[in-house]
């Protein structure tokens, strides 16, 4: 006897296959493309890597996909971090939350590289918050790429791989 979760599982999955047939035909060089391009400018419209991972999912195997998730997070956080100063928001916060500044300087100061990986690879946490304040910090580059890139490399990796499995599971790929 055919269930209606039954029809409903077979038209998601012939939506999904025209959907990828139609994405694929672009080419794969163009979607990557399109897709690092967007990983780049994320940063500065405070859209989490999340959002833009579970979507590029259905189309890209996840090998390549982590790989060029991570370009657009190194790019996109290294510009955070060298324009951070143009942005100028330390004054505004040290103004208006002075003591938690003063905490959350201190902390970094003490412990940068545990910190910026715990808050890259937290889900809730925005890295791009982590990227502003270590560029105003002045913390040594190389320390801040390898913290982000190990920390928002963890949790996107657990995000495709996952991701990955529950498609397989679900029979769109």
């Amino acid at each position: 006897m055919i269930t209606l979760n039954d029809i409903m599982a077979q038209v998601l999955r012939q939506f999904f296959e025209q959907q990828l047939a139609h994405a694929l035909s672009w080419g794969a060089t163009a979607g990557y493309t399109v897709y690092l391009l967007l990983g780049t400018v994320r940063g500065f419209t405070l859209i989490p890597s999340t959002t833009l991972v579970l979507a590029a999912l259905p189309f890209f195997p996840p090998g390549p996909l982590l790989a060029a998730t991570i370009a657009g997070i190194v790019i996109s956080s290294s510009s955070i971090y060298f324009f951070s100063s143009a942005l100028r928001l330390d004054e505004r916060l040290a103004k208006k939350h002075p003591t938690q500044i003063a905490r959350i300087t201190d902390l970094i100061n003490r412990y940068e590289l545990p910190i910026i990986i715990g808050w890259s690879f937290f889900p809730l946490a925005p890295t791009d918050l982590i990227c502003y304040v270590c560029g105003m910090l002045r913390v040594r580059f190389w320390k801040f790429l390898i913290g982000v890139t190990i920390g928002e490399g963890a949790i996107c990796a657990i995000y495709i791989y996952g991701g990955d499995q529950i498609l397989r599971w679900v029979g769109i790929r």
